[in-house]
């Protein structure tokens, strides 16, 4: 499902496999212990400098949730809600990526889909592979309606109407160089090692800053109020705020 690896201040968190890596409820709680685990080893290391990188194993980065689980449950109306309870499950693991405390970077090393787009624009970078895969969502070619999280987040990150309105209401394929020019991703790389590179060299530049996790998790939080909102996270309070000023540089 996935693996977690610490390389110096550096978490890189792998979907493993060579299949779709597609986020069935198993994947997606794999996924968040492995958030949760870097989470707590970064704080017990002072909660400074680290970085976190997910990438995936073989052709794709993710093709989106596991529509053939919840296909296997049984009738039409039990797969709706198979599909309703993976989107219910997959909010809190955009609020666990979006409320981190370090930068994130994904390395999309191929297609990503749907759900698995939204995995990749949950993180600070996107860092792909421009010989192979493309970013795409799917819902409207499969009739089915975003979840108002999903809009929450593009709106969020894709800040040019057009270019949303091509994800959204054209269902448009869009494969790196096109993603880079449009301002979704930022670095285009020749091949999925070249993807990991980039991406594992962005987060030791960002990693070497020694920022207070904290700190950047609350500014980026400040940063992106409507998902934040969507996804349940709480509002920073004053006393929030005054406690992690008290230890500052001033």
């Amino acid at each position: 499902m996935c693996s977690l690896e610490k390389r110096g201040r550096i978490f890189i968190l792998t979907l493993t496999g060579d299949g779709e890596h597609r986020l069935s409820p198993d994947v997606i709680a794999a996924v968040r212990s492995a958030i949760s685990r870097a989470k707590s080893e970064a704080a017990a290391d002072g909660g400074r400098g680290h970085a976190m990188v997910t990438t995936a194993e073989g052709r794709f980065f993710s093709n989106g949730f596991d529509l053939a689980w919840a296909l296997s449950t049984g009738s039409p109306s039990a797969a709706r809600s198979a599909l309703k309870h993976m989107v219910s499950l997959f909010s809190p693991l955009v609020a666990d990526f979006i409320s981190l405390p370090m930068p994130t970077i994904a390395a999309v090393t191929g297609h990503a889909a749907a759900a698995g787009f939204m995995l990749a624009i949950c993180h600070d970078y996107v860092e792909m592979r421009g010989d192979r895969g493309v970013i795409y969502m799917s819902e409207l070619d499969k009739g089915m309606p975003f979840p108002p999280y999903f809009m929450a987040l593009m709106r969020s990150k894709i800040t040019d109407p057009k270019v949303l309105r091509e994800i959204t209401l054209q269902g448009k394929k869009i494969a790196a160089v096109e993603a880079a020019e449009k301002g979704i991703i930022d670095g285009v790389h020749g091949s999925a090692a070249d993807t990991v590179e980039a991406a594992m060299r962005r987060a030791e530049e960002l990693a070497a800053r020694n920022w207070n996790g904290k700190v950047y998790a609350l500014i980026r939080k400040g940063a992106l109020p409507e998902i934040c909102h969507a996804v349940g996270l709480p509002e920073e309070t004053d006393e929030d705020r005054n406690r992690l000023m008290s230890g500052s540089k001033l």
